[in-house]
């Protein structure tokens, strides 16, 4: 009767492989997305952008390149238009989207956060997308500050983000 060989080189060579993957895909925002300087200017509106610490999101790129900005809707805004904003950046060149979560105050992944819109919490730019951690609090957060809807990143639209600033938030 034959033994099997046990396969020792290919899992190994299989773990070390998801290990550094699983580090890579958990690697704090803050290594891939640093925060701000304390001069750092949001680029869509020319604010100082570490006044706002409640409000920070950013936006990192593959060549180490970060724009910081005073609120998730400035972030999207320059998102929807790269070529204004950002010329000789693709979308394809992105490599972490981060904001600030409303009670904690930590930096979160900007995909997987639940944003709010139409409460009586207003960003340094007036009405904002307030991005929180999990639905349970997005939800909590609609009902003690009369929100009026609760998105998920793929739900935030560019008309949506534009409508923000007129006091609108049906789109």
């Amino acid at each position: 009767m034959a033994v099997a060989k046990p396969l020792l080189g290919p899992v190994v060579g299989f773990i070390l492989l998801l290990a550094a993957w699983l580090a890579q895909a958990a690697a704090p925002l803050d290594r891939l997305a640093p925060p701000p300087g304390p001069r750092d200017l949001c680029p869509v509106c020319g604010m100082v952008v570490a006044k706002y610490p409640a409000w920070i999101a950013s936006v990192a790129w593959k060549d180490g390149h970060t724009h910081h900005f005073d609120g998730a809707k400035d972030m999207f805004k320059f998102l929807f238009e790269l070529k204004k904003y950002a010329p000789g950046h693709e979308a394809a060149d992105l490599r972490a989207l981060a904001v600030t979560e409303y009670y904690g105050l930590t930096r979160i992944d900007a995909t997987r956060a639940f944003y709010v819109i139409g409460s009586d919490v207003l960003g340094p730019m007036g009405h904002e997308l307030v991005p929180l951690a999990s639905r349970a609090d997005a939800e909590e957060f609609l009902k003690d500050h009369r929100g009026r809807r609760i998105l998920t990143y793929p739900q935030v639209t560019r008309g949506l983000v534009m409508g923000l600033d007129a006091g609108r938030f049906d789109r």
